[in-house]
């Protein structure tokens, strides 16, 4: 009985969201293009913009890998609070500039923008394919996330392999049909939800468990202290000491600001003040991510022994155990529509960049960049979940990898749109040097290296390769001015038509 009233208030919720979706896209018509499917036609206001990029942020990572971590290891998690508060703050100028960038060109997304900055559309293709290839564990993860709420709140009713297939079926379906604009309009159904569920949470567990926040955090310094302190439980062996802290938030709060999603959502933006505002107001739903942290060193008394990847039910274990089906179900809803939006918003970005940069490189399909893109995401989500069922993983492993790979690019999608010096020989050089060393380091169990981050190893090789080759060879011969190559303050843009002519600006088309 508590599976069926459980999996009847998930499903009920999961309807009301998909229809949610496709009400935004009421009085848009079937037309609208990429662009409008893919950043929302570049209308998005402050408030679907902050739910938006909240909604991508807050995954079911923090419901599951969070409290997962907080079990396991403690302190270290909090990595992931430092690295999105610093990443926001990098965001106040970055995402701006990039906003400005993209609709003066009439881009939308960092394949374009790569392959304006250098003159060459291949380029595109060839950033698209590696992105995609770093973006599929954070899909995967995404389901495993998904796949392993829906098989606990329905009290194992439903198998971990066809709760999967669920979580692909549904996402896929939505983002197909919706875009960008629908996953805002969803965010915000599910910000309302986490909110709620987890200052519910907050507040429950420590009283129903253990008498009031005194005695659990008593107790949880007279018994857990390792897990108060770098390098947490796992001690010096875990590598997860207070230079892996550093190196990993400063390398992660560097790459958020150019991950696809997150440029997704700058693109989406109606102006650049509305990412200003954004920018200031997002550090204050970081609190929320303190939450599942806590519960899951709660969980360390409450269900002792979780091992492994079960680890990640730490609070659902605690949610199951003492709350009535029909709450177990509402906050399944909450962890589970923070799978589907991040979730949909990757599946998005990886089809607009192929059908953006790869697939309109082929003449018969250079009209149908909307059609191949949707094509794509089908392809996409169905790769993630032949990884789901072959390779699974930890969340936070899956999480760091993406990370890591995605920061090989912050060179040639970041430095290159502020320096003009920058060469493509150089920049496409560091691009294979770093992607190299952050792949053998994290496939030969050498992550971190010494303590310090995989991923910020490959990227100092990566820049100085860039810089040797840089400054060792020649110039590129681009005849475009500063003006038509480089990014900027959008100050006094904004009003700027979206559509900008090559003539008006005294250059050469070099429209991707």
């Amino acid at each position: 009985m508590n599976a069926v009233v459980a999996t009847s208030v998930f499903a009920v919720f999961m309807v009301a969201a998909v229809a949610l979706g496709l009400l935004a896209l009421r009085g848009r018509g079937k037309g609208g293009g990429l662009a409008e499917w893919s950043v929302g036609g570049r209308s998005l206001g402050p408030v679907f913009i902050w739910v938006l990029m909240a909604g991508e942020g807050y995954t079911s990572f923090s419901y599951l890998g969070a409290a997962g971590w907080g079990y396991n290891y403690g302190a270290p998690v909090l990595y992931v609070v430092a690295y999105m508060s610093c990443g926001y703050a990098i965001g106040y100028v970055v995402g701006p500039m990039l906003w400005g960038y993209a609709r003066r060109h009439g881009l939308v997304g960092i394949t374009d923008m790569v392959a304006h900055r250098f003159g060459r559309p291949w380029l595109g293709a060839v950033v698209a394919v590696l992105a995609t290839v770093f973006l599929l564990p954070y899909i995967q993860l995404q389901i495993t996330g998904m796949g392993v709420v829906l098989s606990v709140i329905s009290y194992g009713a439903v198998s971990l392999n066809w709760a999967y297939f669920v979580a692909f079926a549904v996402t896929t379906g939505f983002v197909v049909v919706s875009g960008l604009r629908g996953s805002a309009w969803v965010s915000v159904l599910k910000d309302v939800l986490v909110i709620a569920t987890l200052g519910f949470l907050a507040l429950y567990v420590p009283l129903h468990y253990f008498d009031g926040y005194g005695p659990f955090l008593d107790r949880l310094v007279t018994e857990k202290s390792d897990w108060l302190t770098l390098p947490g439980h796992g001690g010096d062996g875990s590598g997860l000491g207070e230079l892996w802290f550093i190196s990993t938030t400063f390398l992660n709060s560097l790459t958020v600001v150019i991950f696809p999603t997150t440029v997704a959502g700058y693109l989406g933006a109606r102006n650049a003040d509305a990412l200003r505002r954004n920018a200031m107001y997002l550090p204050a739903y970081n609190v929320l991510l303190f939450v599942p942290m806590l519960l899951g060193l709660a969980a360390l008394f409450v269900v002792p022994g979780l091992a492994g990847a079960e680890s990640n039910l730490a609070l659902f274990k605690l949610v199951v155990d003492s709350l009535p089906a029909w709450a177990v179900g509402v906050i399944g809803v909450a962890a589970g529509l923070s799978s589907i939006v991040p979730m949909a918003v990757f599946m998005l970005v990886i089809g607009t960049m192929w059908g953006r940069s790869v697939l309109s490189l082929v003449p018969r399909l250079a009209e149908r960049q909307k059609s191949a893109a949707q094509v794509v995401v089908v392809v996409a989500g169905g790769l993630a979940l032949l990884l789901t069922y072959t390779a699974p993983n930890t969340l936070v492993r899956l999480s760091l990898i993406s990370y890591e790979g995605m920061a090989q690019l912050l060179p040639m999608v970041l430095l290159a749109l502020v320096w003009r010096r920058l060469t493509f020989r150089g920049a496409f050089s560091g691009l294979i040097v770093g992607v190299a060393v952050v792949c053998v380091l994290v496939f030969s169990g050498n992550d971190p290296l010494g303590g310090v981050n995989a991923g910020l190893v490959a990227l100092a090789a990566n820049l100085a390769v860039a810089l040797a080759v840089t400054f060792a060879g020649p110039r590129d011969a681009d005849p475009r001015p500063d003006a038509e190559v480089l990014a900027g303050d959008p100050v006094g843009d904004e009003d700027e038509p979206l559509a900008v002519t090559r003539a008006a600006r005294g250059a050469s088309d070099h429209r991707v």
